[in-house]
């Protein structure tokens, strides 16, 4: 009897602490969650606080959204080649499921070629992925790469375009300038954590 009383004391015990260790688990994921909606309110409030302006030599700077490239000095390149870049649909398939998992920051120039070519193909890949463009902020600096207010600091922005994945407030990679291969392989392989080094990437 003594004994399995004992035995009774024991499983209590161990089913108690079982309780505690979940509750303490579901309490660790809740926090991890509300710190990742956190950074992702973060990003969506700035990515819709547009507010580029044109310079005295016509460059847009400052944070951008889609409807600055409306202006007549802009629209007729973004349009063009927008229209012009046949995405791979298989990879646009492969992107879809996966592409609402991060968020992005990206720096262009208005000025700059590479810029004006692969900004509007990032585009029409946010469009056809279904990617909420309300985690996408786009800042646009001036030839030296950097705005009045700095917003390029802390980022290393060497060459432009420059577009920035991050996953729950952490980057897994970056493009830069030109692809690799294609910009919907180079993001894919971003997303995945395949082996990737943007153009300037140096490193062994």
């Amino acid at each position: 009897m003594k004994n399995i009383s004992i035995l009774l004391f024991t499983i209590l015990i161990s089913a108690c602490n079982a309780n505690k260790s979940a509750v303490e688990n579901k309490k660790e994921v809740k926090e991890e969650i509300e710190v990742v909606e956190e950074v992702q309110e973060v990003v969506r409030k700035k990515a819709t606080a547009a507010n580029a302006t044109k310079n005295d030599r016509g460059y847009l700077i400052g944070f951008a959204n889609r409807e600055a490239f409306n202006d007549a000095s802009y629209k007729y390149w973004f349009d063009d080649r927008y229209s012009e870049y046949k995405t791979d649909q298989e990879l646009i398939a492969k992107l879809k499921p996966i592409m609402n998992d991060f968020t992005i920051k990206g720096f262009m120039g208005t000025w700059c070629g590479d810029s004006k070519r692969e900004t509007p193909r990032f585009y029409k890949i946010l469009d056809e992925t279904g990617f909420d463009q309300d985690y996408f902020e786009l800042v646009t600096v001036g030839r030296n790469k950097k705005t009045p207010d700095n917003l390029q600091e802390g980022f290393n922005i060497i060459r432009v375009p420059t577009f920035i994945f991050y996953k729950d407030g952490e980057e897994v990679g970056r493009f830069v300038e030109y692809p690799r291969e294609t910009l919907e392989k180079d993001i894919l392989k971003i997303l995945t954590g395949a082996p990737y080094k943007h153009s300037y990437d140096r490193s062994k």
